[in-house]
């Protein structure tokens, strides 16, 4: 079974071939944070932002400087060593230079954003002194060290555990967290602002959405070996998980909507995470809480199969190096 206990190495017969498949897409679209060009944004920061979005973007950028860093560490800390099946492995192993990349491309950001060392410091080091990044790093290490004591999944229990963390990542950090952070991009792309940095979220956009649906597909094959597992208690926990990743993210986003910005408010950011949040408990085959529909006309929120279906169809220039814009209004 995919969560027993050992280190399976053989790849002939290949026990699980859909995860090999999610590693070869991978490998396919490959971008470099070279590509990213920021230098309208320079000018954009400098003269045609207003005083509130350049706010917005300070400490979107100071959330950036970790985010994927804490994605990278669950990665290598909890799940690698548990998802027994080498296919599995390889799309790990191809997450976590994904994750680098993020990071890379993040940095690249910082040190373009912001040229004063002393600032760059503050952005750098914004989980430890900004307290609604600091909740959401909180949220995230409570999840991680959930089972850090774990060194072998023995038990049900044990396995239910680490279905809950990677449940966690998929659905409220890479999935809400995440994407509420690529909402403000978008936001500011429509106003014709912060082009480089809209484009380099296009491919993280990408790239978070099929490690998603990689943990989709771990959680849909644990379920069909082990239904048991997923029992009525398990489903209440995600849905209080998501219900706190909700607040968190609220908390982040009132320091810089309640100050005004036209086109976006905290009401509305309220309605698009609880969208969100039922899009990811239809995914995992949970009753939608919300009822919620997306409330912002510039992004058009696909769900993560609809994306992964856009692998499939993608032209060749998406081979090695992506280029272009993604499309939220297409009919995938």
């Amino acid at each position: 079974m995919l969560l027993e206990p050992g280190f399976n190495l053989t790849l002939r017969p290949m026990k699980y071939p859909a995860f090999f498949e999610m590693y070869k897409n991978a490998i396919k679209n490959t971008w470099t944070v070279d590509e990213v060009d920021f230098s309208t944004d320079v000018t954009d920061l400098k003269s045609k932002l207003t005083e509130n979005e350049s706010f917005l973007i300070q400490r979107l950028v100071a959330f950036f400087a970790t985010g994927d860093s804490i994605v990278a560490n669950n990665l290598v800390l909890n799940l690698y060593k548990h998802i027994n099946s080498p296919e599995a492995r390889l799309y790990l192993s191809r997450q976590l230079y994904e994750e680098a990349l993020h990071v890379q491309f993040y940095l690249t950001l910082l040190d373009t954003y912001i040229p004063d060392e002393k600032e760059r410091a503050k952005a750098f080091s914004a989980i430890e002194n900004i307290p609604s990044i600091k909740k959401k790093g909180d949220f995230c290490f409570k999840w991680m060290d959930s089972i850090d004591d774990l060194d072998k999944l023995e038990t049900k229990e044990d396995r239910r555990k680490f279905l809950l963390n990677l449940i966690c990542f998929a659905t409220c950090i890479e999935g809400l967290f995440f994407f509420a952070a690529f909402a403000y991009v978008y936001y500011l792309r429509s106003k014709g602002l912060l082009q480089g940095l809209a484009s380099g979220t296009n491919w993280v956009f990408r790239d978070e959405s099929a490690h998603m649906e990689f943990a989709f597909g771990v959680i849909e094959t644990v379920r069909k070996e082990e239904p048991d597992l997923f029992d009525g208690r398990m489903k209440e926990m995600v849905k209080v998980m998501l219900a706190e990743a909700i607040e968190c993210e609220l908390d982040f986003a009132s320091e810089f909507l309640d100050q005004g910005i036209a086109g976006i408010n905290t009401k509305d950011m309220r309605t698009y995470l609880e969208f969100i949040a039922d899009q990811r408990l239809s995914r995992l085959g949970i009753e939608t809480v919300y009822g919620a529909k997306n409330p912002f006309d510039f992004m058009e929120l696909q769900d993560t199969q609809e994306l992964a279906n856009f692998f499939e169809r993608r032209v060749s220039a998406y081979q090695v190096g992506v280029t272009g814009e993604v499309a939220f209004d297409e009919s995938f």
